[in-house]
């Protein structure tokens, strides 16, 4: 039976061709008087686009002012420069022009401003939640958070290592502006991360034990049969404006709760796994979950059978005969061939890294600490099996 679920999604989303124009009117509507722009590197510039966002917010009277500079795996020293910038600016909204870690940046901004006497990291620590947070909303440039419609945010503590999420409905943005033109210019390798990262949120959801509903079920696999066909057109052809189009508009589906409805509300270990190992090695984050997706497939899979099996027939197209345990594994290998063939890693020396033993265990400790109770649905992981996921993923 489907567990009872609440489905809340109030981003308002203006996707296609020219939508930037629409980033003024948009926050006018919020009565926005002092916005802060966040963004990345300089390809916001070199594109034309951070210009036209600036004209259409100009337009509008509305003031603004600017924070550029964030990085992958974004940085809690950047998160602090925004609320500085931010109360001296009287900011009363946040607008990130870039991809997930801009947009993760400018929400822990935007908790940071609405309770400016409290440390913004106690959240990522989890020893409080949050009141309060001034709204925010989104030009995306890259197919993958999903955060331009998602409660959730991750940023990293330089200092510590430590990269942590915090998930709170207060922080989803009130529109998201969705123009496929600007993912074009992005390196192969970032996009095709982009799209194990959609596939990973929603196989999160997907392989859990307990209840589910047929019709998730069914939306979620058409969405990774979706991303993966477009995924191999965008690695030939990096033009291609459909292909791109379904990618976005499935970034944003995978990671608004949707695929999620009447589960158990998932597992996301593969992610917690990752975010350890993006905190000490820095890693492009969808290109570190396919480097550990098969290790943890593997150690799994026979806990949350029937799940692997249909996965295997359903998204993959497995067709042979065999056992249950046969069809998964055949299921988990073909996934790896749909990694290399988007030239994406299926271990950690693929990926470019190699862990000490010290490190896969500092790591495992680190993980299930940041976990708490939620340590899996598929099969619930304790930091010893972590370490043997980590170890098996070393190639």
């Amino acid at each position: 039976m489907a567990h009872n679920f609440e489905f809340y999604a109030p981003t308002k989303v203006i996707f296609g061709k020219d939508a930037e124009k629409e980033t003024g009117r948009q926050i006018k509507e919020w009565g926005a008087a002092n916005v802060l722009i966040v963004y990345g590197g300089g390809s916001v510039k070199r594109s034309g686009l951070l210009e036209k966002v600036e004209k259409a917010l100009s337009d509008e009277q509305i003031q603004f002012c600017e924070l550029g500079g964030v990085v992958p795996n974004p940085h809690l020293d950047k998160v602090y420069e925004g609320i500085r910038i931010g109360r001296s600016k009287n900011v009363d909204f946040l607008l990130a022009v870039g991809g997930g870690s801009v947009i993760d940046t400018a929400k822990a901004i935007a908790y940071g401003l609405a309770e400016p006497e409290k440390d913004v990291w106690e959240l990522f620590e989890h020893t409080r939640t949050a009141k309060m947070c001034i709204p925010v909303a989104s030009v995306l440039t890259i197919a993958a958070a999903g955060s331009e419609t998602s409660k959730g945010c991750v940023i990293t503590n330089e200092k510590t290592k430590q990269k942590r999420a915090y998930d709170d409905n207060l922080a989803r943005p009130k529109f998201a502006i969705m123009n496929p033109d600007y993912t074009k210019s992005l390196p192969d390798y970032q996009t095709e991360s982009g799209c194990v990262d959609i596939m990973m949120h929603t196989m999160e959801r997907y392989f859990t034990n307990g209840g589910n509903m047929e019709i998730t079920d069914a939306i979620a696999e058409g969405l990774l049969r979706t991303v993966m066909k477009n995924a191999v057109v965008v690695h030939h052809k990096p033009g291609d404006e459909n292909a791109r189009a379904e990618i976005m508009w499935a970034g944003s589906i995978a990671h608004n709760d949707l695929t999620g409805c009447g589960n158990d509300g998932g597992d996301f270990m593969t992610h917690k796994l990752e975010h350890e190992l993006g905190g000490m090695f820095d890693v492009t984050h969808g290109a570190g979950l396919a480097a550990l997706w098969p290790s943890w497939a593997r150690y799994v899979y026979r806990e949350c059978l029937p799940r692997f099996v249909r996965y295997a027939r359903n998204v993959m197209g497995i067709t042979m005969e065999g056992t249950d345990e046969e069809i998964a594994e055949a299921g988990i290998y073909a996934m790896e061939d749909f990694y290399h063939s988007i030239g994406m890693p299926t271990n950690l020396k693929e990926l470019g890294i190699h862990p000490t033993s010290a490190q896969i265990e500092d790591m495992a400790k680190r993980c299930i600490i940041a976990s708490g109770t939620q340590t899996g649905s598929a099969k619930k992981l304790t930091q010893e099996d972590a370490v043997r996921i980590y170890t098996n993923a070393l190639g």
